[in-house]
C-alpha cells in the first residue's frame, strides 16, 4: 500500500488520471492525499470531484481557497467570477451531494504515525501543529453546522490584516484561520498576513510563512500547495511544496509520503 499526496488539481481531471496511471495507483489498496483546490479554473471540476468522492476512505482531501469559494457560490454568499469554471458542476444532478461532501472535508490532515501534516496554504509561525489542529477543528465545525451559510459570510468578509490573538472573537478567529489555511503565502513573525503579494517576493516586513526559524512548526514535516510560483520547492527538506501550476499549463505533482519521491506529468 502506498500513500501519495497530489498538488492543486483545480479541475484538471485528465492530468490527474494520467498521474495516477503513471504511479500505478490502485484505488482499492493505495491512498490519495489531496492538498486542496480540487476545483476551478481547470475544465473538469465536476469529473474531478466525482472521482475523488468515489474513492471513499482512500482519499483524504483538505479544503483550499477555490473549494471554499465554490461552497460560497453554491449557497449564494459569493458571486461567480469571470474566470470561474464551476457552472457545469453547479448544474449537475448530483451537485448537492458533491457540495455536501466538500463541506465535510477537513481543513488540515495530520498523520500521527508518520508525523506529517498536510494543509492547503500553510501553518502560521505563531502556531504549533497541535494549535493548528485545534483551529482546524473549530473551522470545520462551523462549515459542517446548520449555520454554515452564516459562517461562510463571516469568513469571506473583508478585513484588515491582523496578527493572531487567542482572544479574538469567534468570527474574527474563523476568518483569520481560514486565511491561514487557504490563502497564506507571506506573513510576519506575529502571524499578520500579506495577502497582496502572490509571486515569489514579499512586501516589506514579510517573508514566506515557513521561513521563521523560531516557529514551533519550523522543523515539522508539512505538505502544502497553493503557491505555484515556488515551482514545487520551499528550499527546506521538511517543507514540501507540491503546487507546480498544472492549471497554468505546467505540471501536476504527486509525492510519496513515505519515500518523498516525486512524480510529475505535464499539463
Amino acid at each position: 500500500m502506498a500513500t501519495y499526496a497530489v498538488g492543486d488539481i483545480q479541475g484538471c481531471y485528465d492530468p490527474l488520471r494520467r498521474l495516477l496511471d503513471k504511479l500505478s495507483f490502485d484505488p482499492q489498496r493505495d491512498r490519495l492525499w489531496v492538498v486542496g483546490d480540487m476545483v476551478n479554473r481547470g475544465p473538469q471540476s465536476l469529473a474531478t470531484l466525482r472521482y475523488l468522492r468515489g474513492l471513499g476512505d482512500h482519499c483524504v482531501a483538505v479544503l483550499g481557497n477555490h473549494d471554499l469559494h465554490l461552497l460560497a457560490v453554491a449557497c449564494g454568499v459569493r458571486q461567480a467570477k469571470d474566470k470561474d469554471t464551476l457552472a457545469e458542476l453547479l448544474a449537475a444532478p448530483d451537485a448537492d451531494e458533491l457540495i455536501q461532501w466538500l463541506r465535510f472535508r477537513p481543513m488540515l490532515h495530520h498523520d500521527e504515525q508518520r508525523q506529517v501534516t498536510m494543509v492547503h496554504a500553510g501553518i502560521p509561525p505563531v502556531w504549533t501543529v497541535a494549535k493548528a489542529k485545534e483551529q482546524a477543528w473549530e473551522l470545520e465545525q462551523a462549515l459542517r453546522s446548520p449555520d454554515y451559510v452564516y459562517w461562510l459570510k463571516k469568513i469571506f468578509k473583508r478585513s484588515k490584516p491582523r496578527p493572531w490573538d487567542d482572544e479574538l472573537k469567534l468570527k474574527k478567529r474563523l476568518r483569520l484561520t481560514a486565511a491561514y489555511f487557504t490563502q497564506m503565502r507571506f506573513c510576519n513573525a506575529w502571524g499578520e498576513l500579506d495577502l497582496d503579494s502572490k509571486g515569489a517576493t514579499a512586501g516589506v516586513g514579510y517573508a514566506p510563512w515557513f521561513s521563521f526559524t523560531q516557529s514551533p512548526c519550523y522543523h515539522e514535516q508539512i505538505i502544502f500547495g497553493h503557491w505555484a510560483a515556488l515551482n514545487g520547492t520551499s528550499k527546506l527538506a521538511n517543507i514540501h511544496a507540491i503546487d507546480t501550476g498544472c492549471v497554468w499549463g505546467k505540471s501536476l505533482t504527486a509525492i510519496n509520503v513515505d519515500s518523498w519521491q516525486r512524480t510529475y506529468v505535464s499539463a
